[in-house]
Formats: C-alpha cells, structure tokens, sequence
C-alpha cells in the first residue's frame, strides 16, 4: 500500500526529537542569512535575488530533463521585476510560463492558493497544450484515460517507477482538502510546512505532468511565507538537483512506508540546509561582479564591450575568442578584435595561456 491508501490519510506524523534540532539550526541560519543579504546594498540585493531566481527556475526544469536556455530566463525575470541589465534575450513563451509561475508564487507569497491559481500555473507551463509530442489536459485535472498514473524517472526505455499516485475521480475532493490546509494558518512552523506541502502535493500528482516543478513551486510560496519576504536569497530545487537520485529514492521510501514522514523531513531540512550553504557562492558572485562594475566605471566601455563583460561576469561557457565575441555582440570579426584588444590595453582582459588555433582571453583577476 502507498501512504495515500492509507486509512488515516493524509494525518502525517513525525518525531519531534528527531525534528526539532535540525529545524532549530535550520530557521536560525536561514534568519542570519536574510538578514545579511538584506544588508546589502539595494543594487546587489536585486543581482542576488536574479541570479538566485534565474538558478530556480533553470533547475525546477532540470531536474525534469528539461534545459531552458539561460539567457531567456534571465532576461524573462528581470524584464518582469523591472531590472536594467542591458540588452535583454527575447525569451520563447514556454520560457515565460516557467517564469511567471515562478514569479506568481515567489512575489506574491501572501496570496491564497487556489485551484485557479494552480490551474492557471499549469497552463503557463505548457502553452502549446502538449508535453513534447504528447497532447495533455492542461489547466485541469488529470483523468485516467491514459491509465494511472506513475511517478517515474529515468531515461526512456530505463524509467523507474517510484509510486502510483491516487485515481482520478479521488482528485477533487484530495485537491480541495490540500489547499484548504495550505491556506489554512495554523501554528505548524512554516518550514515544515513547505516540507509537507512538496510531499503531499506530489503525493497527489494532479496534473498529466508538470507536478513535480509546481510541487516545487508551492514550496518556495511557502518558504518565502517562512522569511516573510519576496527576496528569494536560496534555492532549493538546485540542491534537489545536485542530489536528484536521493530525493527520489526517499520520495518512494516515504510513498510506500507509513504516514510517518520523520525521514522525509530530515532530508528536507538538510537539503534545505545546503541550499542556504549554496548563497554563499552566489553571494561571493554578487559582491565579485560589484568589485569588477567599480573598476569598468574607470574605462572607456562601449555597448559592446559591456555586454560581453556582463556575459563573462555571468558565468560564460567555454574560451572567449574574436568569434565568439562577434557572433554573439553581431558584429564583424575585425570590430570584435578591436574591441577585444582595447579592452586588453586598458588591462581588463588578458590572453589566456594556452595556445591552439585561436587565441582566447579572460578578465584580469
């Protein structure tokens, strides 16, 4: 039997010993780290909370084996919270549901859940009506003309089932009892509560697909509840990322256990706890960037040049070389070189070492 078939479904229960040490530590370093980024400057507060958001919102969809390119989602994010970062990336419009849901949850934390809202998530997810090739029932629940549905990961044709989730004709009545409980403001600390919620919501799994990123989602509504803050400073479905195959393996030995979900809760407390560790590089980023933004006021910096050190400052992929530099600036070969050479006379770049074909270069450390 699965948890959900359970007769005192959905009344989890936990040990408290177990719990309340690591939580304890957890919301302690979670408040020092709120308070030490909202101390920063409100320039750096906003390329943290971009860089943080953009990093979300391309790992919710990661861990699905869906790449977004990184250029639309942050463009897509600071366009919608009204953000100058220079020459914004056009973003496709699957691109734009995955921010706006993103957005919707983490910006507006106060706001009730409710099936509208999650039915309106689910369509900006799948625009087109279709996951892949595969015509869904978007902005509903799922029914059961596909047969049930099972929670699986894995590469086609080495999937792996972790659970069967509840049938169809049970979803109103289980959707219904789950947001009147998220919105329900209760004493339960809210920390715990984004752990329940992420667990009970992909319990469910309402939709045809999408459950897992909008389970995700309902969780970062909830931990913004728990700082009580728009700023989004962490994130966790970067960490789940890094440590998919354990979030699997416990999401199915909590599926087909009892409802004591004490193991669930340890391993979102420490997920959570390395999510917040993760800050600190993006933190060290932020201030980073800031260092080299007070040193190129002191140049002669045109458009070109600022968009290219903005793309490097930003984590840019591979060798940086005159090609690279004229096709993604669109311009010439001879007008990338000069601009290459001029921004190494005035010693912000330099020549890499390694030789080959093409010369390549980086910032001046």
């Amino acid at each position: 039997m699965y948890i959900h078939q359970k007769s005192l479904w959905p009344v989890f229960n936990w040990n408290h010993e177990v719990i309340s040490g690591l939580l304890a530590a957890v919301r302690h370093r979670q408040g020092k780290l709120v308070g030490r980024m909202e101390s920063l400057g409100f320039s750096l507060q906003e390329e943290a909370v971009l860089q943080t958001l953009t990093l979300d919102a391309l790992k919710s969809n990661e861990i699905e084996g869906e790449i977004l390119n990184a250029d639309q989602v942050r463009s897509s994010i600071a366009r919608r919270l009204g953000m100058d970062i220079g020459t914004l990336t056009p973003a496709d419009r699957h691109v734009e549901g995955v921010v706006e849901m993103l957005l919707d949850a983490t910006q507006n934390y106060t706001k009730p859940l409710s099936e509208d809202r999650l039915f309106g998530w689910h369509a900006a997810l799948f625009p087109t009506g279709r996951s892949g090739m595969y015509k869904i029932t978007v902005g509903n629940w799922r029914n059961n003309a596909s047969g049930p549905m099972q929670v699986v990961s894995g590469a086609m044709g080495r999937e792996k089932v972790h659970f069967e989730a509840p049938s169809s004709d049970r979803l109103p009545e289980e959707m219904n009892l789950f947001v009147n409980w998220y919105n329900d403001n209760t004493d339960q600390d809210p920390v715990i509560k984004a752990a329940i919620a992420h667990l009970w919501f992909v319990t469910i799994h309402p939709f045809d697909d999408g459950n897992g990123r909008i389970a995700r989602t309902i969780a970062d509504m909830q931990l913004a509840r728990s700082d009580g803050s728009s700023q989004r400073f962490y994130s966790m479905s970067a960490q789940i990322q890094t440590e998919r195959k354990h979030y699997y393996d416990i999401l199915e030995k909590t599926q087909k256990g009892n409802l004591d979900i004490t193991e669930w809760l340890d391993w979102f407390l420490n997920c959570l706890d390395s999510a917040l560790s993760l800050t600190e590089t993006i933190l060290t980023s932020v201030l980073n960037k800031a260092k080299y933004w007070n040193l190129f006021a002191t140049k002669n910096i045109n458009d070109r040049q600022k968009l290219m050190l903005n793309k490097l400052l930003d984590g840019f992929e591979g060798k940086l070389n005159t090609s690279k530099w004229a096709k993604i600036a669109k311009t010439s070969t001879d007008t990338a070189l000069r601009d290459i050479q001029n921004l190494v006379e005035q010693g912000v770049l330099e020549k890499e070492d390694s030789g080959g074909r093409s010369t390549s270069y980086r910032l001046v450390f």
